[in-house]
């Protein structure tokens, strides 16, 4: 029996004034609560109580320990009601860690949405294209566009990440537009290093994958300026299609070796534990997914606009 539980009862005995109200105002025995005095008396090595047949009544040093008790058990309730509060209402930092090249083009928006739906909120957000460890930094949640290991840790999947290649229309006019991946080894490619297979750029053909080695003028950890890039011709690049979905609706950007596309990876909202899991990491974390769903639903989502322009040329 835990010295909090003692505690209570040797307060509740003083303030029932005896063992028999004290154990109907707890709903427990006159000999368990009899039982858990003795033991704290016991723990602490000083009598605490005077008890006649008749009556009980504090020791000196009972008295004082009453009174100190009694204070530190109800700062202790305090915290314990104010933590559980704090977990069970939507409120307080929210340590985020996200991709710097997907918040600046597309999540940012989300994130400042969900702001405003709960203003009792405060997103500290870390934009870092690096996998941070997110328990040993403490995050509260990460967002991982990945193919997803095996972890320790929970993810849950926010949409599939559609991944493309693609270049300007003066840069195919100049190279020719590939029928095939391998001839992406003999043009120019500019290779983003946030992602796994950087150079190596990953197919399919009849359900087997394989990769192309690419080269080419820049190597960069930025999507925005691997963009900016291949709009004046500078390369070919391979992205998350959410990155580049308004430049291949305009047609600055015009894709190539569709047929040959590896089913994606996938955006993930990454946290340490299924269980508590706080009110503030549960309500971000199905905003990012209903976000996404709300997408679908009104026929905004970046890849079912890029698909439709596509087939529309």
């Amino acid at each position: 029996m835990d010295s909090i539980t003692r505690i209570r009862c040797f307060l509740q005995v003083v303030e029932s004034g005896g063992f028999s109200a004290a154990a109907r105002d707890m709903g427990r025995s006159k000999a368990l609560i009899s039982k858990y005095v003795s033991e704290l008396e016991d723990e602490l090595g000083v009598r605490l109580l005077n008890r006649t047949t008749r009556q009980i009544s504090l020791t000196q040093v009972g008295e004082a320990y009453f009174r100190e008790a009694g204070e530190l058990l109800q700062r202790f309730d305090d915290l314990k009601d104010a933590v559980q509060q704090e977990h069970k209402e939507v409120r307080g930092r929210l340590r985020l860690s996200a991709p710097r090249s997907s918040t600046e083009l597309m999540l940012g928006s989300v994130f400042a949405s969900f702001l405003q739906d709960h203003p009792r909120v405060e997103l500290d957000i870390q934009m870092e294209d690096r996998f941070v460890d997110i328990v040993e930094e403490g995050y509260d949640v990460a967002i991982r566009i990945t193919e997803l290991g095996d972890s320790s840790l929970i993810a849950r999947k926010i949409r599939d990440v559609r991944v493309v290649v693609c270049a300007s229309p003066g840069y195919w006019e100049e190279h020719g537009m590939p029928e095939k991946p391998s001839e992406l080894s003999g043009m120019p490619c500019l290779i983003t290093t946030n992602y796994k297979f950087k150079s190596n750029w990953m197919f399919v053909e009849n359900g087997e994958r394989f990769s192309v080695p690419v080269k080419g003028p820049m190597h960069v950890n930025s999507a925005k300026t691997a963009i900016s890039s291949a709009l004046v011709g500078l390369g070919a690049v391979r992205l998350p299609i959410f990155y580049v979905h308004e430049e291949l609706t305009k047609g600055t950007l015009v894709p190539a070796l569709e047929k040959f596309e590896v089913p994606g990876p996938a955006m993930y909202a990454v946290y340490p534990h299924r269980r508590h899991l706080s009110a503030k990491v549960r309500a971000f974390v199905d905003y990012m997914v209903n976000w996404h769903k709300q997408l679908e639903r009104q026929g905004n989502c970046p890849s079912a606009l890029v698909k439709v322009a596509h087939k529309e040329q």
